[in-house]
């Protein structure tokens, strides 16, 4: 009976994160958007020497450019700390870049019009594929943004590492250059304008703060995380519990 239920439990925690892992970054409809992130990104410039940090043993130094604050809909994510991305690691000795975030705000909310393209992030960029033609005609490459994120703050860098898709943000700070001289000499420089593309059109905001303004998907990513307890559960009772004997 203890085996038959533990086996139970374990079907479904699995079937509890196939749930999570399908549904957390859902982009939430129209109708639960925030007017605030309709706004386009505000930028002044900003009167600030350049500053030195130091992250994981590498000095860096960043340089301000201009005052930047941004509000939109998180539509994709890299994590910089995955295990497999080696080139901020290992290569780059990029510490400072604690994660990327993927926004779109303004027209592109419109009429749920967002929810019309498919999104991904890669090592650098994001990208964002429309599924219909009347999607690509009306999907403005002005109201779109991959956006760097830089802290040497621990607790900011948590914040910003939890932002996922779905995800209503403010993000205040500055559009910065940053550089290091650790190893391989490094620099990254940064988009002052919405109306750029490719290399180079990503936005490097060294962050003074962050809000999640409205999480999405709360449900189904605390459903993710039980369905995670739940297995382990599981698997340590099959250890415990006593061998079934057939006779």
């Amino acid at each position: 009976m203890l085996h038959t239920l533990n086996g139970l439990l374990l079907a479904l925690s699995l079937a509890v994160i196939a749930g999570g892992l399908w549904h957390r970054d859902r982009l939430p409809g129209p109708e639960r958007l925030l007017e605030a992130i309709r706004a386009e990104p505000g930028q002044q410039p900003v009167a600030r020497p350049p500053f030195e940090v130091t992250v994981s043993d590498v000095r860096y130094t960043v340089r301000p450019l201009y005052r930047y604050e941004l509000r939109g809909l998180v539509v994709s994510r890299h994590d910089t700390s995955a295990w497999w991305d080696v080139v901020h690691r290992d290569w780059w000795k990029d510490h400072l870049n604690v994660a990327d975030v993927c926004v779109v705000w303004g027209g592109n909310l419109d009429g749920g019009l967002y929810r019309d393209l498919v999104y991904w992030s890669e090592t650098f960029t994001c990208h964002a594929a429309p599924r219909t033609p009347e999607a690509g005609r009306r999907f403005d490459p002005q109201a779109i943004s991959n956006n760097h994120l830089l802290t040497d703050d621990p607790r900011l860098a948590k914040l910003l590492r939890r932002m996922r898709p779905g995800d209503q943000i403010a993000i205040e700070g500055w559009l910065a250059e940053y550089s290091h001289q650790t190893g391989m000499a490094f620099h990254r420089g940064t988009s002052t304008r919405r109306d750029d593309q490719g290399n180079g059109a990503c936005e490097t905001i060294w962050v003074t703060g962050a809000r999640v303004l409205r999480t999405a998907n709360a449900g189904w990513r605390s459903a993710l995380t039980a369905g995670g307890f739940g297995v382990a559960a599981a698997v340590l009772l099959w250890l415990v519990l006593p061998v079934r004997v057939r006779g």
